[in-house]
């Protein structure tokens, strides 16, 4: 797919000399670029939605089930 974008002239420059010092065309370089992104980026809308869970519920651990992991841990010498 062919598509126009509008960017900075000097990341168009940053763009174009990165892609030609990796011999790689525009296309691969922005392609690889917008997936990178993209994948950094995927679970955004479900970090938001837990954040809007934990502000309006209490999130703190039962003190029952606290005190039952302590007893569960061994005692370890250092």
């Amino acid at each position: 797919m062919n598509t126009a974008i509008s960017i900075p002239d000097d990341v168009f420059q940053s763009a174009e000399n990165y892609a030609h010092q990796k011999n790689m065309s525009r296309s691969a370089l922005y392609t690889a670029a917008v997936k990178e992104y993209l994948s950094l980026h995927r679970d955004d809308d479900l970090t938001e939605k837990l954040n809007e869970v934990y502000a309006k519920q209490d999130s703190s651990l039962d003190p029952v089930l606290e005190a039952l992991q302590w007893l569960a841990l061994t005692k370890e010498e250092w």
